[in-house]
């Protein structure tokens, strides 16, 4: 099947419209996840900018559940005839936070729909454009990228773009960096807080068999997130005005990583910081960059 045919051409455009409470529930669950205190919020407390993301969950009924845990294709999302999904990135740009106990409004469109051939074979990138809305003014605007690749052939060794990364990263060439291991219970929790049932995450013997990895996958937004979490806690003060994230190649359960930030350099309007996760072999695994408004 033509992967860019006239039926998935159609796709562009599509729109969806999701409306979702920022509980405090959720909020504290996802502090506790975080290490935080979680009475730290209540009611009117200003959310972390980057943990949008873990609310306007897709909530498929059970009998619209693919066979890789992923809500069937062709509802919102085009039938791309290609198996293995996987977020590879998004660009976020922060309007107004997020306060705990708003009613907000995410609506959803698909931006792009792009095919190329990588070294592991054809792959498909979806561009989905996101604006949250609070009584109809915007919090913030999220591009996010997702790639479909066709079904694994042997174990994964090259990342989700279909390239290697070969440069070796030091963590001590960084301001600061902090070790993590990955442990079950981040995958865990992290799945269950944003409602993700994709079997990477949770069932070995799928990521094995059936795509090709190693064994657990860690949640890619669970990186991006955990590099944001230790930037602000580095930095409690900086307002964070925009973020661009990329995930480069998988980490997976029981590898260890260390969260690595620089300096502040002036760019513009804004003051930038990158963060990277470093894994074991020193390669990178996600980066972001992160733009602060400048302190006066």
């Amino acid at each position: 099947m033509n992967i860019m045919s006239n039926e998935f051409k159609k796709w562009l455009g599509k729109t969806q419209t999701t409306e979702d409470e920022v509980s405090l529930t959720l909020v504290r669950r996802a502090a506790a996840m975080s290490d935080m205190d979680p009475l730290i919020f209540q009611r009117g407390s200003e959310l972390p900018p980057h943990w949008y993301s873990m609310f306007f969950t897709p909530n498929a009924p059970a009998s619209q559940i693919g066979p890789d845990g992923h809500p069937q294709k062709g509802d919102f999302l085009p039938p791309i005839p290609l198996p293995r999904r996987m977020f590879v990135g998004r660009e976020v740009n922060f309007i107004r936070p997020l306060l705990v106990g708003d009613q907000a409004r995410k609506i959803s469109e698909i931006a792009a729909i792009t095919p190329k051939q990588g070294r592991s074979g054809k792959l498909v990138f979806v561009q989905v454009k996101h604006t949250i809305e609070i009584n109809g003014d915007p919090s913030l605007v999220e591009l996010q990228n997702i790639i479909y690749r066709e079904p694994a052939i042997k174990a994964a060794t090259v990342n989700e773009n279909g390239t290697e990364l070969l440069s070796m990263i030091d963590p001590a060439d960084y301001a600061w960096s902090e070790p993590r291991t990955i442990e079950p219970i981040h995958l865990f929790r992290y799945s269950a807080l944003t409602w993700n049932g994709h079997r990477i995450h949770y069932d070995a013997d799928y990521a094995r068999s059936e795509e090709g990895y190693p064994g657990c996958v860690m949640n890619g937004a669970l990186t991006v997130h955990w590099l944001i979490d230790e930037a602000l806690r580095h930095h409690p003060d900086r307002k964070l005005s925009q973020l661009k994230a990329r995930l480069s190649s998988p980490l997976f359960m029981g590898d260890s990583v260390h969260l690595c930030g620089s300096n502040f350099r002036d760019q513009g309007d804004a003051s930038v910081m990158d963060v990277v996760a470093v894994n074991k072999d020193g390669k990178v695994s996600a980066s972001v960059e992160l733009h602060f408004k400048k302190t006066i």
